[in-house]
């Protein structure tokens, strides 16, 4: 039996869909689409979204009508709501799902393979893409990329010279910790550097801090994504986590730092991503301890001395659901549109973050500026998390990992973490 077609008008979407039963969509009206988005409807990133099928709405007017959802993420709702929906077989038609959690969802039949949607030289014009076995499951909705904020008044006074450094010429682990050496030197500092190592509980420390075992030539899993042990704690991967552990045992960096105290000037610096730059700009976190850029800069990833330069990517994608729609070709149609370089510079003027089509990076950053930096680091040196169906449970023994360096030692928590994760990737095969 049909199920008549929801008729909800854009402005009017609920936040939440949880506990309003079965949605009433009629998949066989391929004139209608659902499109499910992770964020509240009043944010910044709503209004870009909001944006972009407006446009396509109209643009589109008597061919394809595009309802869109707004399931905020807190909680851990949007993956419940998803979870639901794939019981019911009733996923929406597009959605938005975190990038390292696309193994999973695919292996579990949550995403329509997208491989022959998209040609060769479409999909060369993204750094990353969401892959499984070699399939194509999601396109980025923006990309991401992290570095080390400085204060620049600071670096002055130590002596900390970094004019040389550059994503071409970064800097080694050594120079990084000389340069925390001289922060530490100054009088009434908390420490040289906000590795941001008491982020555990969500996914910032691990987005943050894996860049540092790829440096050092290590690694988190075998091939299949099934396998931790000798991966995860081989000689390579603990120097990654050594690394971590020398800064914490010099007192460079602590586990115990507040989010005000980079921009309240009692950190010389502070690892973050590209959300960081508006914060700094617009003083939206404790006001005007930086005026202007001239007060801070932003580095490069540092390298292991006998390593290459790594840095992070990776963000929210779109998927097209694998519901009972047989022809998806309308829903092919919005994931072009919505992953164009046009609607790629409209979520990123409302997030601030890098634009994932390459196309609409062209003019994106200026030389030598914050965000050149971040666009320089990912199309240079990034690498995505390791492709595995369990990430939640690398997250997960990622962040044990980190906990327990100071405590426990680098050989203790990561061998710990990799023999926690071993056993959780051996439920799910």
């Amino acid at each position: 039996m049909k199920k008549k077609v929801l008729l909800v008008p854009l402005a009017a979407m609920t936040l939440s869909l949880v506990g309003c039963g079965e949605p009433d969509v009629d998949y066989s009206d391929n004139t209608r689409l659902t499109m499910r988005v992770h964020v509240d409807e009043g944010s910044e990133e709503g209004n870009g979204y909001k944006e972009i099928i407006t446009a396509f709405n109209r643009e589109n007017n008597g061919k394809i009508r595009v309802d869109l959802e707004f399931v905020a993420r807190s909680g851990g709702i949007y993956e419940t709501q998803l979870d639901n929906d794939k019981r019911k077989n009733t996923l929406p038609d597009l959605f938005t799902f975190d990038a390292p959690k696309c193994a999973y969802y695919a292996k579990n039949g949550y995403l329509y393979d997208l491989s022959s949607s998209f040609s060769t030289t479409e999909q060369n014009n993204f750094v990353a893409l969401n892959r499984y076995q070699s399939k194509l499951f999601g396109i980025p909705i923006q990309e991401s990329s992290a570095g080390f904020y400085y204060n620049k008044d600071m670096f002055n006074r130590a002596g900390i010279d970094v004019s040389g450094v550059t994503v071409d010429n970064p800097w080694t682990f050594t120079q990084f910790k000389d340069a925390c050496a001289k922060l530490k030197a100054l009088p009434g500092l908390k420490g040289a550097v906000d590795m941001r190592l008491d982020a555990t509980a969500d996914e910032t420390a691990t987005y943050l801090l894996y860049p540092f075992v790829y440096s050092c030539g290590g690694s988190f899993v075998d091939s299949t994504g099934l396998h931790a042990l000798n991966y995860f704690n081989s000689a390579n991967s603990k120097k990654g986590f050594q690394f971590l552990k020398d800064l914490l045992d010099n007192g460079y960096t602590g586990t115990n730092y507040g989010a005000q105290d980079f921009f309240t000037h009692q950190v010389g610096m502070y690892l973050s991503s590209g959300w960081t730059i508006p914060e700094l700009d617009n003083h939206v976190k404790w006001g005007q301890y930086f005026p202007d850029r001239n007060s801070w800069g932003l580095l490069p990833y540092p390298k292991a001395d006998d390593g290459t330069a790594v840095s992070c990517n990776g963000s929210w994608s779109y998927a097209i659901g694998n519901n009972p729609r047989t022809d998806k070709s309308n829903v092919v149609t919005l994931l072009k549109y919505i992953t164009n370089a046009r609607s790629s510079k409209v979520i990123t003027q409302h997030t601030g973050m890098i634009p994932a089509n390459k196309e609409a990076q062209v003019g994106y950053a200026n030389p030598g500026s914050a965000e050149d930096v971040l666009l320089q680091q990912l199309n240079k040196t990034s690498e995505q998390r390791p492709e595995t169906i369990g990430y939640a449970q690398f997250s997960s023994a990622f962040g044990r990992a980190i906990k327990y360096l100071r405590e426990n030692g680098v050989d203790k928590s990561v061998d710990d973490a990799a023999q926690y994760l071993e056993t959780e990737l051996g439920r799910l095969k």
